[in-house]
This record gives C-alpha cells, sequence and structure tokens, in this order.
C-alpha cells in the first residue's frame, strides 16, 4: 500500500515578514521609515486607525499592512490588524493561521472580538482574520456593528490596522477609509496605469479620506541588491 506524500505549503516571497525575518535588512529600514512619517503626519491627532488600500489586486498591500504592523509592534504598541478584506482575505496566509473565524463573524453575529482574536509569533502584535465569506461585506462595514467594533478595538489597542479590498474593485475600502483616521495607498511600480491610480484617489477624496501617504512599491534601485521590494 503507497502512502501518499504530504503536500506542503510554501508561503510565497512576496507575503513573508521581512521585517520580522530579517529585521536588519534595508527592507525592514525602509518600513521604519514608513512608521515614522505616519507618526509625523499628524502631529496635532492621535492615528489610531490606519487603511492600507491599493488601485487594484496585486499591488503588494497586504504585505505593506503586515510589516507595517510589525515594526509598530516592535516599537513597543499594542497592535491589531485586521484583514478586512472578505471577498479575498490573504492576511490568514501571512501570519500562517486559520481562517475559521474572523471579521465576518464579528460582524453578522455580534460575537465580541476576541472570539476571533488570534496571537501572532510577533510580541505585541494580534490579528482577526476576515473568517467565512460573507455575501455581503459592503453591507457589513456600514451597520452600527462594525461602528461598536471599532469602539471596542479601539479602547483596547494603540493601533489598529485593516488590510482592505482594492479601491478600483468594490466600495469597501471607501466606506473603510472614511472611518478611519488615515489611508495609506499602495502603488505597484511600473505594475498598475498611472489612470487608475488617480482613479483611487479621486474616490477617497470624494468620501472625505485623510490620505497619510503613497507606498512606492516593486521599485527598482540601482544602489540596492534588493529588487521587488519597498
Amino acid at each position: 500500500m503507497s502512502r501518499k506524500k504530504k503536500k506542503s505549503i510554501s508561503v510565497p516571497l512576496a507575503r513573508k515578514l521581512i521585517t520580522s525575518t530579517s529585521p536588519k535588512s534595508i527592507i525592514s529600514e525602509q518600513f521604519r521609515t514608513i512608521r515614522t512619517n505616519i507618526e509625523f503626519s499628524s502631529p496635532d491627532q492621535t492615528i489610531k486607525t490606519i487603511l492600507v488600500t491599493s488601485s487594484v489586486p496585486g499591488e503588494g498591500k497586504t504585505t505593506t499592512a503586515a510589516n507595517l504592523a510589525v515594526v509598530f509592534a516592535q516599537e513597543g504598541k499594542k497592535v491589531l490588524i485586521v484583514d478586512s478584506d472578505m471577498r479575498k482575505p490573504a492576511l490568514h496566509y501571512t501570519f500562517d493561521i486559520l481562517n475559521e473565524k474572523g471579521l465576518s463573524n464579528v460582524l453578522t453575529r455580534h460575537q465580541n472580538h476576541f472570539l476571533a482574536l488570534s496571537n501572532t509569533n510577533i510580541e505585541n502584535l494580534f490579528i482577526i482574520p476576515s473568517g467565512p465569506i460573507p455575501p455581503n461585506p459592503s453591507e457589513l462595514l456600514s451597520t452600527q456593528k462594525f461602528e461598536i467594533f471599532l469602539e471596542e478595538v479601539k479602547e483596547l489597542y494603540d493601533l489598529i490596522i485593516f488590510d482592505a479590498p482594492p479601491l478600483l474593485s468594490v466600495t469597501d475600502a471607501q466606506i473603510l477609509s472614511h472611518k478611519c483616521d488615515g489611508t495609506i495607498l499602495v502603488v505597484k511600480s511600473g505594475f498598475v496605469d498611472k489612470v487608475d491610480v488617480l482613479k483611487a484617489k479621486t474616490s477617497l477624496n470624494t468620501v472625505h479620506a485623510k490620505i497619510l501617504g503613497v507606498v512606492l512599491n516593486n521599485y527598482n534601485t540601482t544602489n540596492s541588491n534588493y529588487y521587488e521590494y519597498y
């Protein structure tokens, strides 16, 4: 009787937490620079909720959100990262956790967020994955249940980072950007059209979102041995 080989699951390089595995790398230093820029972006306002999104899929928003969460946690802040992409969630792959319970459970069943919370291997960093994919993600993000959830976690964590769907695909990111203190737009160099980036910026302006800045991803530099990074 032949044994079946156990199939191994490898995490793509783009989804690795470089800020955790190689904290002294040039890339990790760039993430710390982004962290500093965020902290000084609003001297008169405390930034507690940050939305990370992009114009189109495949620009690296999830990787950016995850590594930003790590560098803020490394600074000593109590950080919660939430996968609010309840259509094509990916954050649970990045942190290698199950996605059985998550944000969709909290919003559909009005569960306490602790029931959907998972620890990570990073000190001070906690995660709420997306949970089972619901039929109406944008409607759930517009409910009073989400407002209650948001107020609850703001009392318990120093920083909450939301990984949201791309702006030009669905309205979810627009809804969330209006509720968050700031939004970061991830732009993949050589991949996304300038027109789409401008459309994404316009969609954020329409809902009066506060754009903290843009992370230019995949930009090749001649002075570095690292490619397709930040």
